[in-house]
C-alpha cells in the first residue's frame, strides 16, 4: 500500500527535512538521497532504503516507476507526495521527482581494508567541503583507487552534496575516517609509499613512480598539508602551474594525480 502525504506540515516531512542538517542526520542515524541515479547506485550497493517520497508528475522518464517497483518488493515504504511537499523536501535543490531516506550504514574501518601489492589510496587531510569530498570519491572510483581515507577534519560522508557530487559512487567506495597517528602507523605496516601534494614539492607529479602500494595525500587549498607529512617516508610532488594561480581546487588536483597513476599503471 502506498501512503499519500499532501501537507508540508506533516511530522514525517519535517523529520525528513531535518536530515538536510548534519545534526539531524546524526540524531536519526539516517540520511537523504537526492536523485534517481544516486538512488539506483545506493540500491545496487545494498544501502538500506527505508522510504521513498515521490511525485511522478515531476518526472520525465520511466525509470522512477521501475525503481519504485523494485524498492517496494524489497520492503521499502513508498510515499506519494504533492508538488508542494516535494518542493519543501527539495529545500533549494533542483526540482526532484524522488527523494529517498536511508539508514546510515556502519562505518568502514581501516583494519578491514584489503591491501594488495598495487593498492592505491587517497588520503585527505582536513577536507571539509562536502562537494570536494564527493568529487574526489567520484575520481577515485573512476581511476582505480581502492579507498579514500579522511585524516583529521570532520568530513560529512553522507551530506547530500557529497552524495550528489560523487554521482552515487560514495556508496561503492570505502571512505574511512582515521586518526593521523594510527593512519601513519598503518601505512608503515603495509609499506605504502606516500606522495604528498605540495606547492613546493620537489618533483612534478609526472616524475613520481606510482607502482606498488601508494598513498596520495591531499590537503586544503587554504593551508595545504600539515607538518605531519614532512618526513623521510613522504615524497613531495607538485603540479606545475603556468598561470597566476599557485594551486588547483583539491578535487581537480586529485583527478590530475590519480589519472597519472592510472596511466603509469596501465602501461606497466
Amino acid at each position: 500500500m502506498i501512503l499519500e502525504i499532501t501537507s508540508p506540515q506533516n511530522p514525517r516531512i519535517k523529520d525528513v527535512i531535518r536530515l538536510r542538517d548534519r545534526r539531524g542526520r546524526q540524531r536519526q542515524q539516517r540520511f537523504i538521497i537526492d536523485g534517481l541515479r544516486e538512488l539506483e547506485r545506493a540500491c545496487n550497493a545494498s544501502i538500506s532504503i527505508e522510504a521513498i517520497y515521490f511525485n511522478l508528475d515531476a518526472c520525465q522518464s520511466t525509470l522512477p516507476q521501475e525503481i519504485l517497483s523494485q524498492c517496494e518488493l524489497d520492503g521499502t515504504e513508498l510515499i506519494k507526495v504533492s508538488e508542494r511537499v516535494m518542493e519543501k523536501l527539495s529545500y533549494g535543490q533542483r526540482q526532484l521527482s524522488m527523494i529517498a531516506v536511508a539508514r546510515t550504514p556502519a562505518p568502514h574501518e581501516l583494519v578491514n581494508l584489503d591491501v594488495t601489492s598495487d593498492s592505491l589510496i587517497i588520503i585527505l587531510e582536513a577536507i571539509e567541503k562536502p562537494g570536494n569530498l564527493g568529487a574526489i570519491v567520484r575520481t577515485a572510483d573512476a581511476s582505480g583507487v581502492c579507498a579514500v581515507i579522511v585524516a583529521e577534519g570532520s568530513a560529512d560522508i553522507y551530506n547530500p552534496n557529497a552524495i550528489r557530487s560523487s554521482c552515487g559512487a560514495i556508496f561503492h567506495m570505502p571512505v574511512i575516517h582515521a586518526e593521523l597517528d594510527s593512519l601513519q602507523s598503518w601505512l608503515k605496516t603495509y609499506n605504502f609509499q606516500t606522495l604528498a601534494t605540495r606547492v613546493d614539492g620537489a618533483i612534478s607529479y609526472t616524475d613520481a613512480n606510482y607502482s606498488g602500494p601508494t598513498a596520495v595525500v591531499m590537503g586544503t587549498e587554504a593551508t595545504g598539508l600539515s607538518s605531519a607529512w614532512h618526513n623521510d617516508n613522504s615524497t613531495a610532488i607538485n603540479i606545475p602551474m603556468l598561470g597566476v594561480g599557485d594551486s588547483l581546487n583539491v578535487s581537480t588536483s586529485c583527478a590530475v594525480v590519480c589519472f597519472e597513476a592510472l596511466r603509469q599503471r596501465s602501461q606497466s
